[in-house]
C-alpha cells in the first residue's frame, strides 16, 4: 500500500534492489505484484537465509561491496529502514554509491526515522543502532550534491483501510493541525511531515552529465 504506487509504473521486468531485505518480505511482495527482478542483498546470514527459504533472491552482501561492481544496474533500490543505521562517514561513503547503481532516471525509495517527527526522541534515544536520524530537509542536503534530485516526500501515517484506519485518518489530520499550530507560534514555520517515518522518493538525472 505505502511503496508499490511510487513504483507502479515500472517495466515488471525493471531490475529493483532492496538494501537490507532482511527476511525478504518486501521483494517478495514486488514478486507477487509482478517485478520479476527484483532482489535484495542484506549483512545478516540468517535474514538471507530466511528470505532464500521463501523463494526471494537474495544475497550475502554489504552496500560497499555490492554496489561498486553494480554500476547503472538499477532502475530502482529501495532503502527501507536502513540508512539511520549509517554512520554519517559511511553516508558519506554510500552516497554516491547508490547513485551509481541506478539507471538513468532511476528511482531511489527511502523509508527512513523522522528527526522532525511528532515524538522524535523514541527514534533518536529509541534504539541503540540508531546512528544518524535525518528529516527531509537533511535529507535532500545529503543526496543533492550527489546528483539526486526530483524529490518527493510522503508520511508513513494510517491507511484507510476498514473503518478503524478511516477514522485514524481524519484523526491524524487533526492531530497535524494542532501541531503545526503549536511549531508556528513558536517559529512561524509549519511542516507536512510529521510522521514517526518518512518516505522519500529521489531520482538520478535523465542523463548523467558528469559523465
Amino acid at each position: 500500500h505505502t511503496y508499490l504506487p511510487l513504483i507502479h509504473d515500472l517495466d515488471r521486468a525493471a531490475p529493483i534492489l532492496d538494501l537490507g531485505c532482511g527476511d525478504g518480505s518486501l521483494v517478495a511482495y514486488l514478486g507477487r505484484r509482478g517485478f520479476s527482478h527484483a532482489q535484495g542483498i542484506d549483512i545478516s546470514a540468517e535474514q538471507v537465509a530466511a528470505a532464500q527459504a521463501r523463494g526471494v533472491r537474495a544475497q550475502l552482501a554489504d552496500a560497499f561491496g555490492f554496489l561498486p561492481a553494480h554500476a547503472d544496474a538499477f532502475s530502482a533500490v529501495l532503502a527501507v529502514d536502513v540508512l539511520e543505521h549509517f554512520s554519517r562517514e559511511e553516508l558519506g561513503r554510500l552516497g554516491p554509491l547508490l547513485y551509481a547503481a541506478l539507471r538513468p532516471n532511476g528511482r531511489l525509495l527511502i523509508q527512513t526515522a523522522n528527526g522532525a517527527g511528532l515524538f522524535p526522541r523514541q527514534v533518536i534515544y529509541g534504539d541503540l543502532t540508531h546512528l544518524t536520524i535525518f528529516t527531509p530537509e537533511s535529507l535532500q542536503q545529503w543526496l543533492r550534491p550527489y546528483g539526486f534530485s526530483a524529490f518527493r516526500f510522503y508520511e508513513t501515517g494510517p491507511i484507510p483501510i476498514r473503518m478503524r484506519g478511516r477514522v485514524n485518518v481524519v484523526l491524524w489530520r487533526l492531530i497535524k493541525v494542532a501541531a503545526n499550530a503549536v511549531r508556528d507560534i513558536e517559529t512561524g514555520k509549519r511542516q507536512t511531515i510529521w510522521t514517526e517515518n518518512f518516505i522519500c522518493l529521489a531520482r538520478k538525472r535523465p542523463r548523467d552529465r558528469t559523465r
